[in-house]
């Protein structure tokens, strides 16, 4: 045989079982599998757990540097010190079904040394939702009597029409429970029905909100008070709120057109860069650009801003009116961002929103 032949055929030999030795000595991340159904599991069981368990079939020892599960119903575990060649170790998702009825398909990303560094593991099933107790579904307490809320939104209102809404309620005492209402203002009415509760009984408080006693307009807000059999437990406030607005729906095309047209000169107001403990003074000057006289409803300013009553709250065609607004910066510090609603018989810009802004510094 040649002698460079047989000199080259040992050396070959020596590279590929270098080759094929380095390549073993790389970790390698094996799972037995890599999705486990939970099936159907009971919204009020408790938490429930798989392990997933994986080999090193490298050379080298294996070490997960990282699990992460894609929400926070998920808590992982894995096997923390490195895990040797031929060795075995874990990963354990932990699954909370509190909240979280229906189907769940949630992963857990590991990290590894791995040559295969990231794997990606999936659990999954079905929670049965638990049956909902009256607590459960009444979450507000007052005394016995448990509600929906202590809010009764009347939400938009018109302000020719009243409106008729209720907030379910129902009776967690074991005597017959009668409900009444003081610090009731003269535009809303509040009943329970039925009149009474007998234990474990559910019913509804009936408003009603009648908005020409109101005299108000946008956004108000009320607040009455709970008796239960005539005496007063403590949390008893309900809290009621309407937003008013002006019925345009009865206007003709040529009322429309002869209606009036409220415009600004400016809508947004940017004071700049400010100190705390200042105050902002911004005059909003408009006109109106209609047929027909414009009628300030109302101008009602978010938190840290107070407006001055215009002098006239009718202006003719053609006119201009306007009106001062301040902002008292206080402690606050940052961007900021207050508004101001005009509130008018312009039947397409019924309730503008006008805005101060600017930066407050320390």
């Amino acid at each position: 045989m040649n002698t460079k032949v047989t000199l080259i055929i040992p050396f070959l030999i020596f590279l590929f079982s270098a080759g094929a030795f380095t390549q073993q000595k790389e970790p390698s991340i094996s799972f037995e599998k890599t999705k486990h159904n939970f099936g159907s599991i009971r919204e009020d069981g408790g938490t429930v757990t798989y392990r997933f368990e994986f080999v090193n079939k490298g050379g080298k020892p294996l070490i997960i540097n990282d699990v992460n599960a894609s929400c926070g119903c998920t808590s992982p575990s894995w096997t923390r010190k490195p895990v040797m060649p031929g060795q075995k170790g874990y990963v354990s998702a932990t699954f909370d079904p509190k909240r979280r009825p229906g189907n769940f398909n949630k992963s857990v990303v590991v990290r590894s040394n791995a040559e295969q560094s990231t794997v990606v593991l999936r659990i999954v099933g079905n929670v049965i939702p638990k049956k909902k107790t009256l607590a459960d579904r009444y979450p507000r307490k007052v005394g016995d009597l448990r509600l929906k809320s202590n809010h009764l939104p009347f939400v938009t209102v018109k302000h020719n029409q009243p409106r008729i809404d209720s907030l379910p309620v129902a009776n967690t005492s074991d005597d017959i429970m009668k409900v009444s209402f003081t610090n009731v203002p003269r535009h809303i009415t509040l009943k329970l029905k039925p009149e009474s509760l007998k234990p474990g009984e559910e019913g509804y408080i009936w408003g009603k909100f009648d908005p020409e006693k109101c005299n108000d307009w946008g956004f108000v807000i009320d607040r009455a008070r709970i008796k239960i059999n005539g005496e007063t437990p403590s949390n008893n406030r309900l809290a009621i709120t309407a937003k008013i607005v002006e019925d345009f729906s009865h206007l003709s095309e040529k009322e429309l057109a002869k209606a009036p047209d409220v415009n600004f000169d400016r809508t947004t107001y940017d004071f700049g860069t400010v100190k705390q403990n200042s105050k902002v003074t911004h005059v909003f000057t408009f006109s109106n650009e209609g047929k027909s006289d414009l009628k300030i409803r109302k101008i009602r300013a978010t938190c840290g801003c107070t407006t001055v009553e215009p002098d006239k709250k009718i202006i003719k065609p053609g006119e201009k009116g306007s009106f001062k607004a301040i902002f008292h910066t206080g402690n606050r510090k940052g961007h900021q961002r207050k508004l101001i609603y005009f509130i008018s018989n312009d039947p397409k810009k019924s309730n503008l929103r006008l805005t101060i802004k600017g930066k407050v510094e320390e």
